[in-house]
């Protein structure tokens, strides 16, 4: 996996449609458990009152952890510079 590994809590969109869960691809839930050794996770998708609709398991590839803030300081200075 690349450099950026996910972790436990780690808020993560889907990647692909779920259609059998009914989840599809720009969701957002949030990693709840690491399986398998951390090949897999265990993902929560909550409605806004936080009421879990759904929790699946989910190789790497089908979700994408969500950043809030820059990865780096160099990513403020350039954006700063630009």
């Amino acid at each position: 996996m690349s450099k950026n590994t996910i972790k436990l809590l780690d808020v993560v969109a889907l990647t692909i449609d779920l259609r059998e869960y009914n989840l599809y691809r720009g969701q957002v839930g949030t990693v709840v458990e690491l399986l398998a050794g951390g090949a897999a996770f265990e993902a929560e998708f909550s409605d806004h009152f936080g009421r879990t609709y759904e929790s699946v398991g989910l190789r790497p590839e089908q979700i994408m952890v969500l950043h809030f803030e820059p990865a780096s300081p160099d990513s403020i200075r350039s954006m700063v510079t630009a």
